[in-house]
């Protein structure tokens, strides 16, 4: 017989506590576990064992590698395991810590738990009201003293966003100051998510439902992502750009600042004309972006390395197939309120090759100045 486990993520701490509470409370014989990392720069991370009626356990593990999620994934597994075999525990709600990401967690719980364990539900906590503030939030963790290692380098905004994507439940709790545009906002960000509030009896179900964490992991990857669709509603835009075009690596370059400052939050994936054959990953929230090489784009690799592609990817190449690009494209997704739809098309469309250059054709495009080499081949 396997354990059930919940993982409960956010950044919105005391949200996240509300719905660990209610939890325990509909759920008879659940336990909750949280790691609090908050102990980290003394060089241990405290682990609390809770129910219903209170503190079941206390206890510590050491930092690993100066790592205090390394040392959540260390301890984590075991401690859960060990309810497993008490046979007493119906439901194990993880409430992980403010800045950890869900996505880590549900791995190692379903890659080194597969035979006690069975993951079923990844919920983030939510208060509406705060959703565009910490989405805007262009803060270091470290700097908010919510870093989990000394070489944390992730931003307040991109760290709520991919808190709020990956999970397939937003669990939302009642804030007097939210609106019509917060939860609009919501929907558009993560419009295949199922959005509860805390006080619905429909929680606890949603707790059992099930998770596929290969599945939630091809959502999440640049090629083959699950991206918002288009939509305007309560003041909130969200932009759907595609282009089979390249960009021109430099007139990108200078435009990046004003494209990643333009919208709360923007991804997706792009190609540059003087590096066809590499998918970029776009990804931007609070100002910051990031740029990442995330391999080749399908239409580079010999016919033979497309049975090592998993099926979505091909999928996913096939719906933007081009008959010279190949999956090669430009599909960008802007998000916000107040969002200048005019302005941010006109901006990116400067940016992709004239004409004149696309006639030159990709030998002469090879020649354009590398201007991201900076961003994507770093000196060690």
């Amino acid at each position: 017989m396997t354990l059930p486990v919940v993982i409960v993520a956010g950044l919105h701490s005391e949200a996240r506590r509300e719905v660990v509470e209610r939890l325990l409370r509909t759920v008879p014989g659940s336990v909750a576990l949280h790691h609090d990392l908050a102990t980290a720069p003394q060089g241990t991370v405290q682990r609390v064992v809770r129910d219903a009626t209170g503190v079941l356990s206390r206890g510590e593990t050491p930092l690993v590698n100066d790592c205090a999620c390394c040392a959540l994934r260390e301890d984590l597994v075991p401690e859960l395991e060990r309810l497993a075999d008490g046979g007493l525990t119906r439901l194990a709600v993880v409430e992980l810590w403010d800045s950890v990401e869900p996505r880590g967690m549900a791995e190692v719980v379903a890659e080194h738990g597969a035979d006690a364990l069975d993951l079923t539900g990844v919920i983030t906590a939510v208060d509406p009201a705060l959703v565009l503030p910490y989405l805007a939030n262009g803060d270091d963790l470290a700097e908010a003293g919510l870093a989990a290692a000394a070489s944390d380098q992730r931003t307040v905004g991109d760290t709520w966003a991919r808190q709020l994507e990956y999970a397939p439940v937003l669990a939302l709790v009642d804030s007097p100051d939210a609106d019509d545009e917060d939860r609009a906002l919501l929907t558009q960000l993560h419009p295949t998510a199922k959005l509860v509030d805390t006080g619905h009896g429909e929680l606890a179900a949603l707790a059992f439902a099930g998770f596929d964490v290969e599945a939630a992991a091809a959502a999440q990857h640049p090629a083959c992502a699950l991206l918002p669709q288009e939509a305007d509603e309560a003041g909130v835009t969200t932009l759907v750009w595609r282009r089979h075009r390249p960009f021109h690596p430099e007139r990108l370059y200078q435009a990046l600042e004003d494209l990643c400052c333009a919208a709360a939050r923007s991804r997706g994936r792009f190609w540059l004309a003087d590096r066809p054959d590499t998918l970029l990953a776009w990804d931007a929230a609070g100002g910051a972006l990031c740029v990442e090489n995330t391999g080749p784009w399908l239409a580079s690799l010999p016919d033979a390395a497309w049975d090592m592609v998993p099926p979505m990817r091909r999928a996913a190449a096939a719906l933007d197939w081009h008959p010279e690009h190949g999956d090669r494209c430009q599909h960008l997704v802007f998000t916000s309120p107040g969002l200048d739809r005019h302005g941010l098309e006109e901006l990116l469309e400067s940016c992709l090759l004239t004409d004149a250059e696309y006639a030159a054709g990709p030998e002469a495009w090879k020649h354009l100045p590398a201007a991201f080499d900076s961003l994507l081949d770093p000196v060690s």
